[in-house]
């Protein structure tokens, strides 16, 4: 151990203490929430702050939000997605607060429907849309659906990526022996973390390293990969950005192995009004999004062109009468359909981008002039409003290299140290996102507690 991991394990030690004196009623409410809450919180990952006790939020709004403690936190994990247009965004809570007496859901279609798949097309490019509650379903979805119109049974994915709690995807990549790198010999595997898993996954999914194409046509040549699905840039596991080139050759050689390719931009759709395929002209023939497009509501969808939709009807109308396996009920009710509308048109637009990429880019260089001056061996990786801090000196190229740079200890510190100080970062790893409600005050005061927390950390 190092002397900055001692500092930080001192650190985390003085930070939970001190957590423990700001946060009385957190700490009174986790207790409250332990006797009918599994860890005392809703869903288990609320728990997973390195807090001594979950933090209860009692209000948010725009990028701030109040802890039960009456404490105000700049948010730059903003859900970590989920809020990536702001807490509360004004257009999406005037047409929630108009739909509270007119119903929420008929498992019919709105009156609004005709022109929310106008701004889904409009917004990202695509022709045909379907709706899902989550991104995690709508990939579920995809899947079902590419395998019906290509006849193959294969999913190809890369190591590190996240795309829900879809289950075909919830794989890693190991070499043969677990220590060099063997791309030949390498195997696919269930994730060690996966809870009740049945079946090995492997069986019907391949895991390949991000940004080695050689491997991706190693296996498209096999002629049984239904679809290729990734994001744009792996943001789960510390970010990976694509080499130049990389998606764009991805889709070239699904076109020439008869794969589908499918974009999931539930992260990414940070980079641009309408992501990052519309952005660099990439049109897959899948394209998934959930988290932000409905301002915090949950939603998702999966966007296609008029040709996929034919293969798609053809699909559906040749098999028997009965449920696909394809929908909720929830999918597509009133008040996503109206919050999508809203996000899309009025809170996602293109001054919004503007200022978040603006601002983003501010921070970005504020970031990167704190790690210098302390002469640190670390980077800050960036697609559009999204930023990761990762404890190496160049950009990792694959998962490999991002999993060998994370440093939990420092990690839990720095989150700590910042949260104690009314700053919030997303607590898997270090990615910040800035919002349209993000202002430039907001970004000094990160950088100022950022500075401080290294300041302490290097001390000797």
């Amino acid at each position: 151990m190092n002397s900055l991991q001692i500092n930080a394990l001192k650190m985390i030690e003085s930070e939970r203490i001190r957590y423990l004196a700001l946060h009385p009623t957190s700490v009174a409410l986790s207790h409250a929430s332990h006797q009918h809450f599994l860890y005392g919180v809703p869903m288990h990952w609320m728990n997973d702050w390195g807090t001594p006790a979950p933090l209860f939020v009692k209000s948010a709004n725009g990028a701030h939000f109040t802890c039960a403690d009456n404490i105000d936190y700049t948010d730059f994990c903003l859900g970590d997605t989920g809020a990536m247009f702001g807490h509360s965004p004004p257009a999406v809570a005037e047409v929630i607060t108009a739909l509270a007496s007119n119903g929420y859901t008929a498992m019919l279609p709105s009156t609004l429907a005709p022109v929310v798949g106008v701004a889904l097309s409009d917004f990202f490019g695509l022709d045909v849309w379907q709706l899902a509650t989550t991104a995690t379903d709508a990939n579920r979805f995809m899947l079902r659906w590419a395998r019906a119109v290509t006849g193959r049974n294969k999913l190809l994915v890369f190591d590190g990526c996240y795309h829900g709690t879809f289950d075909d995807a919830m794989v890693d990549y190991t070499m043969s022996d677990y220590a060099e790198i063997d791309i030949v010999n390498g195997k696919t595997f269930n994730r060690a973390s996966l809870l009740g898993q049945v079946y090995d996954l492997g069986l019907h999914t391949v895991a390949v390293s991000f940004n080695d194409l050689s491997a991706v046509e190693r296996e498209l040549k096999k002629g049984n990969v239904a679809v290729l699905l990734t994001e744009p840039a792996l943001t789960n596991c510390g970010m990976v950005l694509p080499e130049p080139g990389f998606i764009e050759s991805l889709r070239a050689l699904t076109i020439k192995y008869g794969t589908l390719l499918t974009l999931d931009e539930t992260h990414t759709i940070s980079t641009a009004r309408g992501g990052w395929a519309k952005a660099h002209q990439v049109v897959p023939d899948f394209l998934v999004v959930g988290k932000p497009i409905a301002g915090g509501i949950p939603a998702a969808a999966y966007g296609f062109s008029r040709d996929m939709a034919t293969r798609m009807k053809t699909a559906k109308d040749s098999a028997p009468a009965g449920h696909s396996g394809i929908g909720t009920t929830l999918s597509g009710n009133m008040v996503t359909i109206a919050a999508i509308h809203a996000t899309l048109t009025q809170t996602a637009t293109e001054s919004a981008y503007e200022h978040m990429l603006g601002l983003v880019e501010r921070l970005m260089d504020g970031m990167t002039a704190i790690i210098k001056a302390h002469k640190l061996p670390w980077n800050i990786s960036r697609m559009g409003a999204r930023l990761e801090l990762q404890f190496c000196e160049n950009p990792p190229k694959n998962a490999i290299e991002a999993r060998a740079a994370q440093d939990e200890t420092i990690e839990s510190a720095i989150h700590l140290y910042l949260l104690n100080r009314g700053v919030l970062l997303t607590p898997f790893h270090n990615m910040m996102l800035v919002c349209p409600a993000t202002t430039e005050n907001d970004v000094k005061m990160l950088l100022q507690v950022f500075e401080d927390c290294l300041n302490v950390l290097l001390k000797t």
